[in-house]
């Protein structure tokens, strides 16, 4: 049995986007296809060999976005509680080891982008700030060694 998993208003409408966009090249690429086929000697005729295994990966990445919209639950960010760290909160960390202020918006994997500064509530960071308060401390393992932080801040998103 599969459970929701939440998804920012802004990473579904994403994920809608990049379907709608692989639908219409799936279009382009069967009718490349269909035109290969048609020339006949299917076994030497690259266009045709290119074309299936193209619509091979696009048939694979349009039935994992739609099971990853079928399975997701829209929240809005900008309306989330922020007395803890919750699914689409921005939280500020203070590295108790450099000092330096780190700011992560906690989403779900589907729309989680480190380089955006946002990081999955399923990752080690985000999975240790669940549910923690302003002031609270924690420690969690991460590739480059034991991470000590502390909340120093909670807030709404500002992109739902």
């Amino acid at each position: 049995m599969h459970e929701h998993v939440p998804i920012s208003q802004t990473g579904f409408k994403k994920l809608n986007e990049e379907l709608a966009e692989l639908e219409d090249e799936r279009i382009v690429v069967s009718k490349r296809v269909g035109i290969a086929r048609a020339a006949g000697d299917l076994k030497e005729n690259g266009e045709y060999i290119y074309g299936r295994q193209q619509l091979g990966f696009i048939d694979g990445r349009l039935g994992e976005l739609r099971a990853k919209i079928n399975w997701s639950e829209k929240v809005d960010c900008t309306t989330v509680q922020c007395d803890k760290a919750n699914f689409g909160t921005v939280v500020t960390l203070l590295d108790l080891n450099t000092q330096e202020k780190i700011t992560y918006q906690l989403l779900g994997p589907n729309d989680a982008d480190i380089d955006e500064g946002s990081i999955s509530i399923h990752s080690p960071v985000g999975n240790a700030i669940w549910e923690l308060a302003v002031g609270d401390k924690e420690s969690v393992m991460i590739p480059r060694g034991e991470f000590h932080f502390e909340v120093i801040d909670i807030a709404k998103a500002e992109i739902p």
